[in-house]
């Protein structure tokens, strides 16, 4: 589940990243569980909607989702763009170190709908792994490791509840390879069918593969839900968007490193990419993903000196604020930052990334929304309005203020 640019420096501070192997995600099925115990399952309430089994029972249709914002309107002559972030989880495993219901609970105190990038193996037991067939891999390979039972049945529990508390879930794929002739780097557009197709084929088929009877269904048609993706490594995008668009998905978020800037299409669909931020203490920028930023810390291990903990805390954070303080103040591009439920350096970025989202949840404005969200918003406004928004460089504000930069629209 690490993520970075494959093309070195970027101009964006990234020579450590690049230096290290992308082997795959330290989280897996036979990770220690923590101190988490045993999730209770979450009992039907009255305001639910009722059920319609899909298939085998492991998802069912309940209709539109809870928690969704009002539908989204055009920018209007002379309106100031609203501040839009989004945070985003790849990979979305529960491995019982107790960080998705954290992140759940974050979110639902501060009013804000992330995006899951789910791992369709995470639903798949690891005595089922032949019915997985990666492209060009080996049956039942995989370059992050399967999950136990009990994570399997953890992750099924916490992935329905981040629905029914308004996040989006989309997938991060499968098997996670970034190396070798069995790259998504080289994979065709045949290739990431079959890939797409395995991973919603073990998000529908949980409850056969697995044989849990006691979980509710994930309560949502996936086929239909999942209109977005972020890719291993950030590598493969340009075959994968043929085929995400044939699939009519609205966007994707792979590309290997992007600018503070309003987004454009790219291949028929959104390009949502992480973005490049000012680092604090340094002169180069990093992508907005925690594992960059440790890259950029620890370089090649995700257990450095304890003793830089607290600063390395402190520059992440500074990085996410900055990096929001730069666009709310001035072109208002959207702020995408990527995460892994991981403890990696002693869980610094899962702190620094709690304590940067409260920092702008409250600023006027700012709306806290999952890709697909702003993929809405970003639907409805006229072509001449986001012409505009995409005409601003980053840290660029507007020349006379917004008042009069939108109303010439």
């Amino acid at each position: 589940m690490r993520e970075f640019s494959r093309r070195g420096a970027l101009g964006l501070g990234l020579g450590a990243a690049a230096a290290m192997g992308v082997a795959g995600c330290s989280s897996g099925g036979k990770a220690g569980s923590g101190n988490l115990g045993p999730l209770k399952d979450r009992s039907p309430k009255p305001s639910e909607p009722a059920a319609k089994p899909i298939g085998d029972g492991s998802t069912a249709d309940t209709g539109p989702q809870p928690h969704q914002p009002p539908k989204p309107v055009p920018l209007q002559p002379g309106e100031t763009p609203p501040q839009f972030v989004v945070f985003s989880w790849d990979g979305a495993g529960e491995v019982g170190n107790g960080l998705f219901p954290r992140f759940l609970k974050v979110a639902k105190d501060h009013g804000a709908a992330m995006t899951f990038f789910l791992s369709g193996i995470y639903l798949l037991p690891e005595s089922r792994k032949s019915l997985y067939k990666p492209p060009n891999n080996p049956v039942g390979a995989s370059d992050i490791g399967y999950l136990t039972d009990d994570h399997v049945r953890e992750t099924i529990r916490n992935v329905r509840q981040a629905w029914l508390d308004g996040h989006e879930i989309g997938t991060h794929f499968n098997g996670h390879f970034c190396g070798g002739s069995g790259s998504v780097g080289r994979w065709t557009g045949a290739d990431w069918q079959s890939e797409i197709d395995q991973a919603v084929s073990f998000v529908t088929n949980w409850r056969t593969n697995t044989g849990f009877t006691d979980l509710e269904p994930l309560p949502f048609d996936y086929r239909k839900e999942l209109v977005g993706a972020r890719t291993p490594c950030l590598l493969g995008q340009e075959n994968l968007l043929p085929t995400a668009e044939k699939l009519g998905w609205r966007y994707d978020a792979s590309s290997p490193g992007g600018t503070q800037v309003w987004p454009k299409k790219k291949g028929g669909i959104w390009d949502l990419p992480l973005q490049a931020l000012p680092f604090p203490g340094h002169s180069f920028e990093v992508l907005s993903m925690d594992y960059n930023i440790l890259a950029n810390q620890s370089k090649n291990t995700t257990r450095g000196v304890p003793a830089n903990y607290p600063g390395w805390r402190t520059q992440a954070t500074g990085t996410y604020v900055n990096g929001f303080r730069r666009a709310y103040e001035t072109n208002r591009a959207p702020l995408f930052i990527g995460n892994h439920f991981e403890q990696w350096n002693g869980g610094i970025y899962m702190d620094a990334v709690e304590e940067a989202l409260k920092a702008m949840a409250d600023k006027k404005d700012v709306r806290l929304v999952s890709f697909r969200q702003f993929t809405d918003w970003l639907d409805v406004q006229s072509p001449a309005v986001l012409a505009k928004l995409q005409g601003l460089g980053p840290g660029q504000a507007p020349a006379g203020g917004w008042a009069g930069y939108t109303k010439t629209a």
